[in-house]
C-alpha cells in the first residue's frame, strides 16, 4: 500500500491535462502543466476565493494551465483562526477544492507571519503565544493532513531582515529564535508526511540575507530540525535588474539536502506598460523557469496569481503593476509565451510522441529498490527525446514512481514485501509522451535490503514532568556498502504515549515503535548517518526514557 507522502508527491506528475486553450501559436503543442509534469516539476498559480467563485475565465485558465495551487490568503492565520480557537476554513476549503477536482497539489500558505496575524496573537505573552502557535499550526495543518492535495506547507514566512539579521517581529521578540524549530516540529507532528518549507522575499541570488537563511537552515537541518524545503518568493522588478546567481543560489541550498521552489513569482514594471517592457518582463520570467529546470532538487514555479486583473502589486507598489502573464481581460502576454517554451523546450510547434519505449528488463531488486532497463524511444518530432517516466500500474490512479533521462532507473522509496507492475513512457522536449511500455512485474524483498548494517542511538535532549524529547536519534550506516532505507525499533516504557516525531516515520503497536526513513533521508553511504526525533507525554513523577533502539 501506498503511503499518504508518495500519494501526495506523484498524484500530478504523471497526468496530462486533458483541453487545450486555442488563443495563440505558444500554446499548439500543450499547456503550462503538461510541460511541466513531462520535466518532473510544476507550475503553480496562487487563487483567490472571490473571482475562483465568480469568474468562468479565472476557473478555466486556473484549472488548465497550473498542476499546483497556493492560496493566496485563505489560508493565512486571519483567515483561518481570527479568534483563539475559533477555525474556520471555508475560503481554504474553497481551494482545496478546487484543486481536488483539476487534479492539482496545492501548498498550504502560510502558518507563522509577522503580518496578517490577528492582534490577539500578538499581545500574548511568552507561553500563551508559544501554545497559540503550536495549536494553530496542529488544527490547521491537521485539518489537511489526511488530504492527498494538500502536499506542503510554508511554516514560516519572512524571518530575516535585508541585512541578514533576525527580523523584529512579535514572534522573535517574544520567543526568540526558538519559534521557528518549534513551528517546524509542530507541523511534522501534525501531518508527517507533508513537505514543510521556509520561505522569504530578496532570496533569489546570493547576498546577505540568502546567506542567512542558508546558516539557518544548515543549522536547523544539522539539529534535527524538520526542514524539507526553501522557498524563494521572486517578486522582481525589471527596473532593478536580474538576480543572475539565482541558479548558483539554489544549487548551495540544494546541497544542504532540501528541496528549493520558487513559490510566489512575479515580474512587476514601472507604468505605463509598453513591449520593450515587455520583453524585459518575458525574459526574466524564462530565465528563472530556466533555473529551476536546471537544478534537479527544484520542484517547480509558483506564479503570484496570474492575470493583472487580481494583481497585489498596483496597491503595493504605486506607478508599479502588469506584473503577471496575462492581462487584466485575461489576454496572453510575452510573459506567458516566455514561460511556456521554457518549460517546452522552446518548441511549441512538435506534436508528434516519441515511440514507445521496449518492455523493461528487472535486474536487482532490494526491499525498497529495484533496477530497470528497457530499449530505448526514438523522436521524430523535431524537439529531441527527453528522457522516460516510469509508472505504476494501480488501475484509474497510476503514479509516477521516477524519471531518468537514460533508459535505465534505479527505483527507490519502494515497500518490502510488496509486488510492482511498472510501465514505460517516453517524454520529448515539447512535453508529449509516449504510449505505455508493456508491464514488468517484480517483487520487493522483505526487511530494509540495500546491504550492509546500522546502528541507532538515542539522546534525551529535554524532558520535563509529563513528558520528553528524544533528538537526535543517530541512525549510522555501519556496512561496507550504501542502503537505500532504514528501520528503527524501540519500546517505549508502560504508559508513555508518542505524541509527535520528524525526519521519520512512526508506527506503534502496543509500546513497540516502529520508525522507518522519510523519503529523503533512506539512502545512506558507508559510515553516513542521519536523524530523526520524537516527543512522548509520560505519568507525572516518571522519569523512565527509552533506552535501546535496534536498526535494521
Amino acid at each position: 500500500m501506498l503511503s499518504s507522502a508518495l500519494v501526495r508527491v506523484l498524484t500530478l506528475l504523471g497526468i496530462v491535462a486533458a483541453f487545450l486553450l486555442p488563443t495563440t501559436s505558444a500554446q499548439a503543442s500543450a499547456p503550462l502543466r503538461t510541460h511541466a509534469a513531462a520535466k518532473g516539476k510544476f507550475i503553480g498559480t496562487a487563487l483567490a476565493t472571490g473571482p475562483l467563485g465568480s469568474e468562468t475565465t479565472y476557473r478555466t485558465i486556473a484549472g488548465s494551465e497550473f498542476n499546483q495551487i497556493t492560496a493566496e490568503n485563505a489560508m493565512k492565520w486571519e483567515s483561518t483562526e481570527p479568534s483563539q480557537g475559533q477555525f474556520t476554513f471555508s475560503g481554504a476549503d474553497q481551494i482545496v477544492n478546487f484543486a481536488t477536482q483539476n487534479n492539482q497539489q496545492v501548498h498550504g500558505h502560510t502558518l507563522v507571519w509577522h503580518q496578517q496575524t490577528p492582534g490577539w496573537v500578538q499581545g500574548l505573552g511568552a507561553t500563551a503565544m508559544r501554545s497559540a502557535m503550536q495549536n494553530h499550526i496542529a488544527q490547521v495543518v491537521g485539518h489537511y493532513a489526511d488530504n492527498p492535495a494538500v502536499v506542503s506547507w510554508d511554516v514560516v514566512n519572512e524571518v530575516f531582515d535585508e541585512n541578514g539579521g533576525w527580523r523584529s517581529s512579535f514572534w522573535y521578540n517574544t520567543l526568540g529564535q526558538s519559534f521557528v524549530a518549534d513551528a517546524f516540529r509542530a507541523a511534522r507532528a501534525a501531518d508527517p508526511d507533508a513537505r514543510l518549507c521556509i520561505n522569504d522575499y530578496n532570496v533569489e541570488g546570493i547576498n546577505a540575507k540568502s546567506t542567512a537563511m542558508y546558516n539557518l537552515v544548515s543549522s536547523l537541518r544539522q539539529q534535527g530540525v524538520p526542514v524539507d524545503c526553501v522557498g524563494f518568493q521572486s517578486h522582481l522588478a525589471i527596473q532593478y535588474g536580474f538576480p543572475s546567481d539565482m541558479q548558483q543560489n539554489m544549487q548551495r541550498f540544494a546541497a544542504l539536502g532540501v528541496q528549493v521552489r520558487v513559490t510566489e513569482l512575479d515580474v512587476r514594471m514601472q507604468t505605463p506598460r509598453d513591449s520593450s517592457k515587455d520583453a524585459t518582463q518575458a525574459t526574466y520570467y524564462r530565465n528563472v523557469v530556466n533555473a529551476c529546470l536546471a537544478v534537479t532538487a527544484c520542484a517547480g514555479v509558483t506564479i503570484w496569481g496570474f492575470t493583472d486583473k487580481h494583481s497585489w502589486v498596483p496597491d503595493t507598489f504605486p506607478n508599479e503593476g502588469f506584473a503577471l502573464p496575462w492581462d487584466a481581460n485575461y489576454q496572453q502576454k510575452p510573459a506567458y509565451t516566455a514561460v511556456h517554451d521554457a518549460l517546452a523546450g522552446g518548441t511549441s510547434g512538435d506534436t508528434t510522441a516519441p515511440s514507445t519505449p521496449g518492455t523493461p528488463a528487472v535486474g536487482t531488486v532490494t526491499s525498497n529498490s529495484a533496477a530497470l532497463t528497457w530499449s530505448a524511444s526514438t523522436d521524430t518530432g523535431g524537439s529531441g527525446l527527453a528522457g522516460y517516466n516510469v509508472y505504476r500500474e494501480q488501475g484509474a490512479t497510476d503514479t509516477l514512481l521516477g524519471q531518468s533521462t537514460t533508459a535505465s532507473i534505479t527505483l527507490t522509496g519502494l515497500s518490502p514485501s510488496t509486488q510492482y507492475q511498472v510501465y514505460v513512457r517516453a517524454r520529448d522536449g515539447a512535453g508529449n509522451l509516449s504510449g505505455n511500455s508493456a508491464l514488468a512485474t517484480f517483487t520487493t524483498q522483505s526487511g530494509p535490503g540495500g546491504g550492509g548494517g546500522c546502528t541507532a542511538a538515542g539522546t534525551v535532549q529535554t524532558q520535563w514532568g509529563g513528558g520528553y524529547v528524544i533528538q537526535p536519534v543517530t541512525v549510522t550506516n555501519t556496512g561496507t556498502s550504501a542502503i537505500s532505507g532504514w528501520t528503527v525499533t524501540f519500546t517505549l516504557p508502560a504508559g508513555h504515549t508518542l505524541t509527535g516525531s520528524w525526519n521519520a516515520t512512526l508506527t506503534v503497536s502496543g509500546q513497540t515503535v516502529t520508525a522507518k526513513n522519510a523519503a529523503y533521508n533512506g539512502n545512506l553511504a558507508p559510515n553516513a548517518s542521519t536523524s530523526f526525533g520524537f516527543q512522548v507525554a509520560r505519568p507525572s513523577g516518571d522519569t523512565q526514557t527509552p533506552s535501546a533502539y535496534t536498526c535494521a
